[in-house]
């Protein structure tokens, strides 16, 4: 009797590509939602056209970055980083003056029709880039994790960092930097740096954090915070999202009725085609009060689900990953998707205050929709890519 072959590993993570097929087509039918009950929309199918012109633009994306080789990545990490950092630093003179008066930031380049935002990019080549010093300093060192050589890893990835926080502070656009800084924090915890450090840092981070928000509800503290260059609307977002209804017919308005929306879907929700509550921008960073609305709480509960199903599939990847390198991207991409779901749910359910911040694969076409795709890529590119012994460095 014949004894049965080994079987082949499969080139390509069915299983993580399975919750990401699943979000786009969810993303499908919020869209389709959102502006079949916007009353400044004439047609849907023009915009819905768009959305699939980005998600075909999105999966090419994201097998294309899917068979790089691992090499060729490494080589070329600190050409993507440099060259992100270059397309934001493009802002300082081309942002676009409309979205700029709009929104309040700096983070669009307007060529002709079409307007990107940089920053989704540099998040991508930060990503790689801390991945890369990770890698490359725990290599140099090759022992047990001490002091001086965690505050040198540390300070390696600060100085990669404090550009892109130079530049949003220039955009004025908070909630795109909290992304960098979870990504950097999430980095340094699977870096292998001393519980001490981490101790202190985060306690450092919450310290600032729980006072940022004290001050900003004293009237001392919003003065010293203007001395700071903070600006009127972010201290109105705090407001709005302590007392959403307290402000709902100005500043917590969108807030407020993203709140009403998600209520009145109550338990299973009132259909996809009888979305009542008016909300603005449903589309972009409110597209979750649309899965709320139209199908309620057992909707909302189930997208969760299938986003952490997405998250779990990641881990699984990171805690398979043979290679430094790719453990380390792979935590990366993780903490940019961990933060943008809690942050745009929290935000959509009032847990936290509203930051502009996307939900993946399910809000509307754009740079941080191709952004999510090329992110995957990279998770991706680890199951697809030979694995070999050591990085060529």
């Amino acid at each position: 009797m014949k004894r049965a072959l080994p079987s082949k590993r499969e080139p390509v993570n069915y299983a993580l590509l399975l919750p990401v097929f699943l979000l786009i087509l969810v993303g499908f039918i919020a869209q389709y939602g959102a502006f079949q009950a916007d009353p400044t929309v004439d047609s849907v199918f023009p915009l819905l056209k768009k959305q699939l012109l980005w998600t075909v633009l999105g999966i090419f994306s994201m097998f294309a970055t899917m068979f790089i080789p691992i090499n060729y990545l490494w080589k070329l990490t600190p050409v993507f980083y440099s060259l992100s950092l270059l397309l934001m630093s493009l802002l300082i003179k081309f942002h676009d003056p409309v979205m700029a008066a709009a929104t309040g930031t700096k983070r669009w380049i307007r060529l002709g029709p079409f307007s990107f935002q940089p920053s989704e990019f540099m998040k991508l080549g930060y990503i790689l880039m801390l991945a890369y010093i990770i890698t490359k300093k725990r290599q140099q060192t090759q022992t047990s994790s001490i002091l001086k050589d965690d505050f040198r890893l540390l300070g390696a990835m600060s100085l990669v960092s404090l550009p892109i926080l130079a530049l949003m502070f220039y955009q004025k656009d908070f909630g795109t930097s909290l992304v960098f800084v979870s990504i950097f924090l999430g980095m340094v915890v699977v870096s292998g740096c001393s519980w001490k450090i981490l101790t202190v840092g985060f306690a450092g981070l919450s310290i600032v954090g729980i006072s940022g928000i004290l001050l900003v509800l004293t009237e001392q503290g919003q003065k010293l915070l203007s001395y700071l260059h903070f600006k009127p609307y972010q201290f109105n977002r705090i407001h709005a999202w302590l007392n959403p209804f307290e402000y709902a017919d100005s500043i917590s308005f969108q807030q407020a009725r993203g709140l009403t929306a998600i209520g009145s879907g109550e338990l299973v929700g009132k259909g996809l085609t009888n979305l009542q509550v008016y909300v603005p921008v449903r589309e972009s960073d409110m597209i979750f009060t649309v899965i709320g609305e139209a199908y309620g709480f057992l909707g909302t509960c189930l997208l969760i689900l299938l986003f952490f199903y997405l998250i779990y599939q990641m881990l699984i990847c990171t805690l398979h990953a043979k290679r430094e390198f790719y453990a380390y991207i792979t935590t990366g991409v993780i903490m940019y998707f961990l933060f943008h779901i809690l942050e745009n749910i929290g935000s959509n359910i009032g847990l936290l205050p509203l930051t502009g911040i996307p939900l993946p694969f399910i809000s509307q076409g754009g740079t941080a929709y191709l952004a999510n795709f090329i992110g995957i890529g990279l998770i991706l590119s680890m199951y697809y890519q030979k694995e070999k012994n050591e990085i060529e460095t």
